[in-house]
């Protein structure tokens, strides 16, 4: 866990692509848990203006930049899947700010009396830092179902799916570390009532519920 936030429990949510943890974010939102999206700041550390920006144009070159200075983030995807070495250099630009701008967030939900909140990320257990985010909810599905999913959301390819799918850990591997697992391959309200029982469990482990949440439904 981030330094700033020792007084914060602040638990990790991971899946795979095409899995459904944002959809587990989302039903977590609604009981009154903050979530802290690491998707979300690895947009903010890249933005428009941003030093971080700045560092990515010159290790990947200008052509992934818009024609309005923002960051083509479909270039940049296409360019590190396929590019191992890419991936790395990205990975050393983006990381160090999204850890600093975590800390920053959790210190601020400290700050305001949040005794618990949850940290989503898609790379926990790659980037070996699950246990700094502990307990950790797994959101699950078969392979094929992450497949189908990212195909129809985001107008991708089999094989750029399949490329994708390479660069993260196989779902069984982060269900074999996992404190919790959503089974996400149901219908909506089969995964909410799991993410439900699973917010029950994390508030009840730590005795108390988060400030000005309401009763689980």
């Amino acid at each position: 866990m981030p330094e700033a936030a020792m007084g914060l429990v602040l638990f990790g949510l991971t899946g795979g692509l095409g899995s459904g943890k944002s959809t587990v974010a989302a039903r977590f939102r609604a009981q009154g848990l903050p979530v802290i999206d690491a998707d979300a700041l690895a947009r903010d550390v890249v933005a428009k203006g941003t030093e971080g920006l700045a560092e990515v144009v010159r290790a990947l070159g200008p052509e992934v930049l818009l024609a309005d200075g923002s960051l083509d983030r479909a270039r940049v995807a296409a360019a590190v899947f396929a590019d191992e070495a890419k991936r790395r250099q990205l990975n050393a630009i983006v990381h160090p700010r999204i850890a600093a701008l975590t800390a920053e967030r959790a210190a601020a939900l400290e700050a305001r009396g949040e005794p618990l909140a949850c940290y989503e990320a898609a790379l926990l257990v790659e980037n070996r830092i699950a246990d700094a985010f502990r307990p950790l909810v797994v959101v699950a599905v078969p392979e094929e179902v992450q497949i189908a999913r990212a195909i129809a959301r985001d107008g991708a390819t089999e094989a750029q799916v399949r490329a994708r799918l390479a660069a993260q850990l196989p779902l069984a591997d982060k269900v074999a570390v996992a404190d919790y697992v959503i089974d996400n391959a149901g219908d909506r309200a089969a995964t909410e009532r799991q993410a439900d029982d699973v917010l029950a469990a994390i508030r009840a482990r730590f005795g108390g519920v988060v400030k000005g949440a309401g009763p689980l439904t």
